[in-house]
């Protein structure tokens, strides 16, 4: 199946499953000399799975920390994805109630069909299970003994720190990403990772800056240093790791 007719299957962009080629999340069972990329049922299988982590919210990189991890297992993860989707419908089914009870005039000022606790709660339980079953890697295990005793004061130092060079990658986006400017950001921002967090190869360093981009939850955090900045600061990486 070539990835048009995977786009269209799916409804997962073209330009996503680029993404995830790029980042070694899913990638093509075949390329052709002509440069199409032909996808399997296997391969459908596991873009399922990753937009079933998706649905939880979970981000590309744990979703790949976790579907790449030896033991994993799919069958007792999409179990736990039944069980969350199960609650998520039975809180559907309450409010669908509650709105036809209205409609036929009866007055019930309930509002615990519109409470999220329960939902959120197993989410938030899936996901610490997920991460400590399958999410091990070595940064992830070098980030935990970093970080583990970084009290509150320290956080808002590092946030401080990591904040101030998101401005002056804001404040830099409209110059080259390969001006030395831009390769001393980058610089800086690899520095900040390794001495705060895990050992940041050139290799981690690319993949996060096509998450910067393709994550909209990272890409709106960093454009709220200046529109584009999410792009200038990916391309900068790109250049760097390139070099």
């Amino acid at each position: 199946m070539k990835i048009n007719e995977v786009a269209k299957l799916s409804g997962v962009t073209v330009r996503t499953l680029h993404y995830y080629d790029e980042i070694g999340l899913l990638k093509p069972n075949e390329t052709t000399e002509s440069g199409y990329r032909l996808y399997t049922k296997e391969s459908l299988e596991t873009l399922q799975q990753i937009l079933f982590f998706r649905e939880m919210n979970f981000p590309l990189s744990q979703i790949k920390e976790i579907m790449t991890n030896p033991n994993y297992d799919k069958e007792q993860a999409l179990n736990k994805h039944k069980e969350l989707l199960l609650k998520k419908r039975d809180r559907i089914d309450k409010l669908i109630t509650l709105v036809n009870h209205t409609i036929e005039g009866e007055v019930d000022m309930s509002f615990k069909e519109f409470d999220m606790t329960e939902i959120e709660k197993a989410k938030n339980q899936y996901a610490t299970e997920v991460k400590e079953r399958w999410g091990h890697t070595e940064a992830y295990a070098e980030s935990e003994k970093k970080t583990k005793n970084y009290d509150k004061e320290q956080w808002s130092q590092l946030n401080e720190e990591g904040a101030s060079i998101l401005k002056r990658f804001g404040e830099n986006r409209h110059s080259r990403p390969d001006s030395d400017s831009s390769r001393e950001l980058v610089q800086q921002w690899k520095e900040y990772i390794t001495d705060n967090f895990y050992t940041c190869t050139n290799e981690i360093l690319s993949g996060l800056g096509l998450m910067y981009i393709h994550d909209e939850r990272f890409k709106k955090n960093i454009d709220k240093y200046g529109e584009g900045t999410a792009e200038y600061m990916a391309k900068s990486i790109e250049v760097f790791c390139d070099n």
